[in-house]
């Protein structure tokens, strides 16, 4: 007991220097070469690449102006005119260095994987920081669905599906970011918790997603199966982009680092998005919107909203869905004063830079089963492939190194407990495929195994003995069935027959099988078929006859001879 406290003691005591001796490693990273590190500093310096669909108008041309006046961001602009983009930003004064137009056709997927791939080409190996998914189009007169190239209706295409598919393309360009944002310009339409959202048919609503789970192609129209109503089907595709930054969130950002949000920027009653209204409406909404319900919001100040999320150190929170507070009005100067100036709830004008809150969802944005249902079918209609997610590993450097060194042992040791302890109690008699690779590492393994183990292996197992003692007995016993499981296995797995074995009592079986059935069907049919035949029925009817007229009764009393052909069976 003494020696075993002082090996202890002994043993704590030179750990300690060498736990802080591997301080030294936490600068260590693992050796890396990119081809493109020169050009990438050329092309971007030090600034962050940001992704903006619908750049040439509305919303998107004043948040691209916005990021471009920082001199922090280079914006990829993707947009349907390319010509009317570059005539744009001739106009506003775009840093034509930091500003790259890209085509991009919302309405066929092919056009938005060939812009994912022009991107990918362009950044080299310079990661996205910021995904912004804000073109989008509003078709409430239209009395019937008009399709895509994909024969999808057109809305929820160009305003969810496409940029659904494009995140899935996306994201793994953006894992190496150090603040990698995607943002979902969504809508207090797609938020039946507000009066914009729940007070104003037609309501957002996926219902069971039944024209989703149908392959959404024409003529299902709707993502709920039912009828075509335009101003619908703009609300159920915000509510759409919505729920999947929820979503998305709570599946990835943990794993990616990277942070999924929404955000509504307010009323822009004067954008394009309404272009496609009747004149009256497009004339009188902005005057409605300013003067009696105080929640017009400008172009200018819409951009600098959005500008904000990607911006705004605060903004990099996930699964938010961002809000502003207004500022006072006339007319509502009372609440104004009782809520310091501001008024609260989000969409109206004014508030500034720190109005910004994060605001409430409706039940239907928070249903994480329809969401689910929503993902599942979405990648189903678009056909998005989502990447393979890297393993998350701990901050600490020193584990970052370690892991690294012992990334190849685990697995080779989980190949050796999968090929040697099998599978008990699962497909027993089934064995462990193994590539020709795995095979060559088995070998490698075994060879290093048995080397270390009569080398540094003894010395390993002595001073573990010594110092930690032998399993206490109460950790061996206690099961309320097999008490050695691991013996037990083995047992299983040595009784188990070999697949050859296997089949060749499968085959014997069967043969026996077979047999039992043939002499069954034999002996059934002995008994149901009759032999006919005429000549030998009137043969004997001639000598039964003539035997009768001529025989002499027995001592028995029987009248047949006994050397009557009937009785010896033959004729």
């Amino acid at each position: 007991m003494m020696v075993r406290s002082v090996l202890l003691l002994l043993g704590v005591g030179l750990w300690a220097p060498v736990s802080n001796a591997f301080q030294f490693m936490k600068g260590w990273k693992m050796p890396t070469h990119d081809p493109y590190a020169e050009e990438v500093k050329d092309k971007f310096g030090d600034k962050k690449l940001v992704v903006l669909t619908g750049t040439s108008s509305g919303l998107g041309r004043k948040t691209a102006m916005a990021l471009l006046r920082t001199g922090e961001y280079h914006v990829i602009g993707a947009v349907r005119d390319v010509d009317k983009m570059e005539a744009v930003a001739e106009v506003d004064g775009f840093d034509m260095n930091n500003f790259t137009p890209m085509y991009c056709e919302l309405n066929s997927f092919d056009s938005v994987r060939q812009f994912c791939k022009k991107v990918d080409e362009f950044r080299l190996s310079k990661p996205i920081d910021r995904l912004i998914c804000n073109a989008g189009v509003y078709q409430p007169t239209l009395p019937y669905a008009k399709w895509s190239v994909d024969n999808h209706e057109q809305t929820m295409q160009i305003n969810y599906l496409s940029h659904f598919l494009m995140i899935s393309i996306l994201m793994k360009s953006m894992l190496d970011s150090p603040d990698p944002r995607v943002i979902m310009v969504g809508s207090v339409t797609g938020n039946d918790n507000t009066v914009g959202g729940g007070g104003v048919y037609p309501i957002a609503d996926l219902h069971e997603l039944d024209g989703f789970k149908a392959g959404f192609k024409n003529p299902v129209a709707m993502a709920d199966g039912y009828g075509f109503i335009g101003a619908k089907a703009y609300k159920d595709s915000k509510l759409c982009l919505m729920m999947m930054a929820n979503l998305l969130h709570t599946k990835y950002h943990k794993l990616t680092g990277i942070s999924f949000s929404s955000m509504y920027p307010g009323c822009i009653a004067e954008s394009p998005l309404f272009r496609e209204k009747r004149e009256w409406f497009r004339t009188y909404f902005p005057i409605f919107m300013k003067f009696i319900t105080g929640g017009f919001v400008g172009e200018h100040e819409a951009g600098q909203r959005l500008f904000q999320v990607a911006h705004d150190p605060r903004c990099k929170k996930s699964g938010v869905y961002w809000s502003w507070n207004g500022g006072p009005r006339e007319g509502r100067g009372t609440e104004a004063l009782e809520k310091g100036g501001q008024i609260s709830g989000g969409g109206g004008a004014g508030g500034g830079w720190d109005s910004i809150f994060e605001n409430d969802q409706s039940r239907k944005v928070l249903d994480v089963e329809t969401a689910m249902d929503l993902f599942h079918t979405s990648s189903m209609i678009t056909q998005a492939d989502w990447p393979s997610l890297k393993q998350v590993v701990s901050p600490c450097p020193t584990l970052k190194v370690i892991g690294a060194v012992t990334q190849g042992m685990v697995k080779r040791e989980e190949l050796k407990r999968m090929r040697e302890m099998g599978r008990p109690g699962i497909n027993e008699d089934m064995p462990l495929k193994v590539t020709k690779f795995k095979k060559a590492v088995i070998v490698t393994d075994r060879v290093a195994s048995f080397t270390l183990k009569n080398t540094v292996g003894r010395v390993a197992r002595f001073l573990g003995r010594r110092l930690l003692g032998r399993v206490p007995e109460t950790a061996l016993n206690g099961s309320f069935h097999t008490e050695n499981a691991e013996a037990e296995n083995k047992k299983s797995i040595e009784a188990a027959p070999t697949t050859e074995e296997s089949l060749t009592t499968l085959n014997t079986n069967q043969e026996l099988l077979d047999a039992e059935l043939i002499a069954a069907k034999v002996k059934e049919d002995l008994k149901t078929v009759q032999i006919v035949d005429r000549e030998d029925e009137a043969l004997f009817s001639q000598i039964y006859e003539k035997e009768s007229a001529g025989a002499m009764p027995s001592p028995s009393g029987n009248s047949t001879s006994v050397d009557s052909p009937l009785v010896h069976g033959s004729y």
